[in-house]
């Protein structure tokens, strides 16, 4: 059987997924179709149901559970990982709610967490994550919403962080932050879909087991960044929610889920939303 699989080239997707796709492990017969994109795009492509697998932003997810469930493992979901809006450190915002932000994308997470801190901050510009430490730099916005790794090297570009939109979460919410999970289209039977849920969980154990046998996959898709940088995010997007959500996870998930609805980004989801 023949299913195809999105997730993005960022180290702890790459990390995740190796075992899966090069067959480090036994796919029960299933043969996964990379398509490897940014995630901003893998959530466009859901929202076509283009994919049957696919990593997604849980903004994303707000608007898609009566199309994919959401399996139990490979989630980017923790503490201190939140995205952060930066500035130059040279540049003086009086009023946010004004500013020219530049965003990773509309059905980020990241914009999700952006318009709960800042409502009335709508003059946002799309970019893709890794042009907007450029963008903010070169004065072309006020403000830039890191994801990502460049949480790791904004202050070596010369910005500072106007908020962690990560500990405004916490502090409001006190649960990790769900960022994006692994979402499966229902048109595929059950029990498929179960297979695929248990495969996902095998290769976040394997990577875990085996962390430098991922490190070739990680490297051909990590463009310019370092050893340490790639590292450090894996460290930081994939840990024990990654191989499980279980029901701190879930609890998060859902408490996301109900502040879209209280703040009326989403009017209702699917009775089902998980993978059981």
């Amino acid at each position: 059987m023949n299913v195809s699989l999105g997730f993005s080239p960022c180290p702890n997707d790459c990390f995740i997924f190796d075992a899966l796709v090069h067959k480090k492990i036994d796919t029960q017969g299933i043969d996964f179709t990379l398509v490897m994109e940014d995630v901003e795009a893998l959530n466009h492509k859901a929202f076509k149901q283009e994919l049957d697998v696919t990593k997604l932003s849980y903004h994303a997810f707000l608007y898609l559970t009566h199309y994919y469930a959401l399996l139990n493992s490979g989630s980017a979901l923790g503490f201190n990982c939140g995205p952060l809006l930066v500035k130059d450190s040279g540049y003086d915002i009086k009023d946010i709610n004004v500013a020219r932000i530049a965003i990773p994308g509309k059905y980020t997470t990241a914009n999700f967490l952006l318009t709960l801190a800042f409502p009335n901050a709508k003059n946002k510009k799309e970019l893709l994550f890794s042009d907007i430490e450029r963008a903010v730099k070169s004065h072309q916005v006020d403000a830039g919403l890191l994801i990502h790794e460049n949480r790791f090297t904004y202050e070596q570009k010369g910005l500072e962080k106007i908020i962690d939109l990560g500990e405004f979460w916490e502090s409001l919410i006190h649960a990790p932050i769900p960022l994006g999970g692994i979402v499966v289209n229902k048109n595929i039977d059950i029990g498929i879909q179960k297979t695929i849920d248990h495969l996902v969980k095998q290769s976040v154990e394997y990577a875990f087991a085996n962390p430098e046998s991922c490190m070739s996959f990680v490297r051909e898709h990590a463009q310019e960044m370092s050893d340490d940088v790639m590292k450090k995010h894996i460290a930081l997007y994939v840990n024990e929610f990654s191989i499980d959500l279980g029901i701190i996870g879930k609890n998060a998930i859902q408490l996301l889920f109900d502040k879209a609805i209280e703040t009326k980004l989403v009017e209702g989801l699917a009775p089902q939303i998980f993978v059981k």
